[in-house]
């Protein structure tokens, strides 16, 4: 069975592309890949940003109070 790709709703077999066909094909593949790669990394900076936030507000509540807010949770 061969692989077939669907565009504007239209699918059609890759073997019956032409090599040009395949090899813009092989770039859109690598293109969705690193918009997933750059979308994941997005992902994970953005929850180290918000931890990075919260060890500031410790330690800004910390520094104000003089209490360690994370030794009442050890």
């Amino acid at each position: 069975m061969s692989q077939k790709i669907k565009i504007d709703g239209v699918e059609h077999d890759l073997d019956s592309l032409s090599k040009d066909a395949k090899a813009i094909l092989e770039k859109l593949q690598h293109t969705d890949k690193q918009i997933q790669d750059t979308n994941n990394l997005c992902a994970l900076l953005t929850r180290a940003k918000k931890s990075y936030i919260q060890e500031l507000k410790r330690e800004m509540i910390q520094g104000k109070s003089g209490v360690d807010i994370a030794s009442l949770f050890d």
